[in-house]
Formats: structure tokens, sequence, C-alpha cells
């Protein structure tokens, strides 16, 4: 298998495990349905919702659904999305390879 090379990819490869395990907190005014249903929505850094899962979800969860910007070059305001390709993988690889084997 192909595998990319970026400045810093070592480095980059190890941010997941830096990043801190946080708690997932519901919150009842902006839920909907049956509370004891198995799905659920975490808006929030896409990155520490995942390193969220892990500790209760890893091996169970069929589908994540992530919302990463896809570097169009253009500023939507709230984010610019017009990083330098480097730093796009540098972000995008903990969110990505790390996650496709269960973390």
């Amino acid at each position: 298998m192909p595998i990319l090379n970026w400045l810093d990819r070592d480095k980059d490869i190890r941010t997941a495990e830096n990043v801190p395990y946080r708690l997932l907190e519901s919150v009842p005014e902006l839920s909907y349905g049956d509370a004891n249903t198995e799905n659920m929505l975490i808006q929030g850094d896409n990155l520490e919702a995942l390193k969220a899962l892990l500790p209760y979800y890893a091996g169970q969860v069929k589908c994540i659904y992530i919302d990463p910007p896809y570097n169009t070059r253009k500023d939507f305001g709230h984010y610019d999305d017009n990083l330098e390709h480097t730093k796009w993988l540098s972000m995008m690889y903990p969110r990505l390879e790390r996650w496709r084997y269960g973390g």
C-alpha cells in the first residue's frame, strides 16, 4: 500500500495520542427522541469526539460522519479552508487513518 510522506509526518501521527479524553455529556434540551437509542449526534471538534468515543465504543461503531475542511482554497469566514497541503495532511491524518483501525 502506498504511504504518504510529508514534513513532520511522524509527529503528526502521534497527535491523536496527545488529545485528552473527554466525557460525552448529554444536553437534554437539545436532545430529541428516545434517550435509550443506540444512535447519537455529537457536535464539536471531530478529533475530540472520536477520542471520547474510544473508551466506551471501540469496535462497536458502524458509521462515523465527520465534516472536515476539504481544502477547497476558500475562506468561509468562520474558518479558512485554504491550508498549505502539509498542514492539511497534519490535521487530517489523525482524524482518518488512525481511526480506521479502531484507534
